[in-house]
């Protein structure tokens, strides 16, 4: 099953629970997907569906953090959201896997010790590898702890 109809699966379980709240989260998601296909042109790789999700997540997150204090409604809707969305969501990966990532990266490119000079050649490389499977600031982060 993609994850479109895994989503609108999972919708039509919501519409027949009367959840209308999980409904909405669901049909932006939903939309979020179909538009990204529509652009592809082609059906989405299950990668590419999870760039999408983990997207969703990040822009409803920044609408949560972001939200004013008074307006607590805001920040509900957003938190709803982001519970449902998570659900589809591809497991991040640990600090571990992601060292050893950055260790055969480091390997293939030949640098032992790496300095801030290598830190652009590595990441043009790491960052495809890792690319919807961890967060671009918690790689940058520990390629970071691992230079001299």
């Amino acid at each position: 099953m993609t994850k479109i109809e895994t989503v609108r699966a999972a919708m039509v379980a919501a519409m027949k629970a009367q959840d209308k709240p999980r409904k909405n989260a669901l049909s932006m998601l939903l939309s979020a997907l179909k538009n990204a296909e529509i652009d592809k042109r082609e059906p989405l790789t299950e990668d590419e569906a999870n760039v999408v999700v983990k997207k969703e997540i990040k822009q409803t997150q920044e609408t949560y953090d972001t939200a004013p204090a008074d307006r607590q409604d805001i920040r509900d809707e957003a938190a709803a959201r982001l519970a449902v969305y998570k659900e589809f969501a591809p497991a991040d990966m640990s600090a571990e896997q992601i060292r050893e990532v950055i260790a055969q990266v480091l390997a293939e490119l030949n640098i032992e010790a790496p300095t801030a000079k290598d830190k652009g050649a590595i990441m043009k490389v790491l960052m495809p590898r890792v690319k919807g499977k961890a967060d671009g600031k918690v790689v940058n982060e520990t390629l970071a702890s691992m230079m001299k």
